[in-house]
């Protein structure tokens, strides 16, 4: 059977198209539940679209489907579960970080980062808000934060999940993000 010089012309585009790429740190059930209240009591005085709880591991790397994949099941196969301790709470100017907890850099997303080609120096974050903020707005939110949980700026647990999504920049919200796959990270 013969393939229309269109499909055919389509499939060859599609296969070399390249999208972005993000990898995220799942925290686990409990630390998700005591960011999830402080997200939804920020969105209700700030609004801004609901975000899953996610740590940003390695951000907005181009690659064909196939290959970020490939890449990212190698990357993981070498990490074992690992500590995240937070190091600092900030505000930026950022929309998808107006009011985000940092964390301490550490060798294991350097690794991933550079299994997906991005080997620059990154700073894991998990942003409890988007939106665009005024100075004073992210003053306040600071604020907030520090009220509600007066300890989340020394939040440690274990990360033992990690998953590949495809982000599209201009998107500000999470809605268009497509999970590609989840990798459970093992001791050996």
């Amino acid at each position: 059977m013969r393939i229309p010089v269109d499909e055919a012309s389509i499939a060859i585009q599609n296969a070399q198209r390249k999208d972005t790429y993000t990898v995220w740190g799942i925290p686990p059930v409990d630390v998700v539940l005591r960011i999830k209240k402080l997200m939804e009591a920020l969105r209700a005085e700030f609004g801004g679209p609901e975000i899953e709880p996610h740590i940003t591991v390695v951000g907005s790397v181009l690659w064909r489907h196939d290959d970020a994949v490939k890449h990212f099941v190698s990357g993981c196969e070498n990490i074992e579960p690992y500590l995240c301790e937070v190091n600092e709470l900030v505000t930026r100017k950022f929309y998808y970080q107006p009011v985000s907890l940092l964390f301490q850099p550490c060798d294991w997303a350097g690794h991933l980062g550079g299994h997906l080609g991005r080997c620059n120096a990154h700073m894991p974050h998990l942003s409890l808000l988007y939106g665009n903020l005024t100075d004073e707005e992210r003053k306040r939110a600071l604020e907030k934060v520090k009220e509600l949980d007066d300890s989340i700026a020394s939040l440690k647990f274990t990360i033992s999940r990690v998953v590949l999504y495809k982000t599209h920049n201009e998107a500000r919200d999470q809605h268009s993000w497509e999970k590609i796959m989840e990798y459970n990270l093992r001791h050996r």
